[in-house]
């Protein structure tokens, strides 16, 4: 028995070097899996980093459109129209517009 484990030792040794190269490959934390992974993660964050970053503009481009110079009698009927708010002693009527 000893005998035939020498004459295959080569055989032995290259079969177990070739299963470990081959498992080690698939598996692990740079095995090929763990590649498919990080890929999909990756893909994922380009999409919420593209995301984020069309916020960030939409959010500029309003920031944008603030400025020092403020139109009180505009803002006045942005706060009546939306909230619905009226000064004391007034009588507010709703019209609805959306007629179905």
């Amino acid at each position: 028995m000893l005998q035939r484990l020498k004459k295959n030792y080569f055989l032995l040794v290259s079969t177990f070097l070739i299963f470990y190269f081959f498992f080690n490959l698939l598996s692990g934390q740079r095995g090929l899996f763990s590649y498919f992974e990080k890929k999909q993660i990756l893909n994922s964050l380009k999409q919420q980093e593209s995301l984020l970053i069309s916020q960030i503009e939409d959010l500029d481009f309003k920031n944008s459109l603030l400025s020092d110079n403020l139109d009180l009698d505009y803002i006045e009927t942005l706060i009546r129209e939306r909230f619905i708010f009226g000064k004391k002693e007034e009588k507010i009527y709703i019209i609805n517009t959306n007629e179905n």
